[in-house]
């Protein structure tokens, strides 16, 4: 089953809600580690990949997320 936006979206909520519970100020978000935690190569671009990986970027885009968002929903 191919992976889908909803997928990428619930792990980076999870990585967020990691850092939130240790304490972290901010953190540093790579496209391509994200990739690996679900399991997909990201030079497969399955649907829902370009929340990640804007044109050029690709899997070494990262992105860092100061904490806490008042948008991240646990």
């Amino acid at each position: 089953m191919p992976l889908t936006a909803d997928d990428f979206r619930d792990e980076l909520y999870r990585i967020m809600d990691e850092a939130i519970r240790e304490g972290h100020k901010y953190v540093d978000v790579n496209a391509g580690e994200i990739h690996r935690g679900l399991g997909s190569y990201p030079g497969a671009r399955p649907q829902g990949a370009c929340l990640l990986q804007p044109s050029g970027q690709g899997a070494s885009l990262t992105i860092r997320y100061v904490l806490p968002r008042r948008d991240l929903q646990l």
